[in-house]
């Protein structure tokens, strides 16, 4: 696997609603691994779609 480029917008975003989800749940006290609060619901969602993005993307560069 090739390192992303600095000018990967999609990585970017990727790693960027992985940190914000990250933050989110080192402060949050409604959170749990198998409970979110709302707002931690919505940056999960973001999380997934983005990760859902890059891999697919990655696993057609590869093809």
């Amino acid at each position: 696997m090739t390192a992303p480029t600095p000018r990967d917008d999609l990585y970017a975003r990727y790693m960027a609603a992985r940190a914000a989800l990250r933050e989110h749940g080192e402060t949050c006290t409604q959170c749990s691994p198998d409970a979110r609060c709302e707002a931690g619901r919505r940056l999960y969602e973001s999380f997934e779609r983005l990760q859902d993005a890059y891999l697919t993307r990655q696993s057609r560069k590869r093809r």
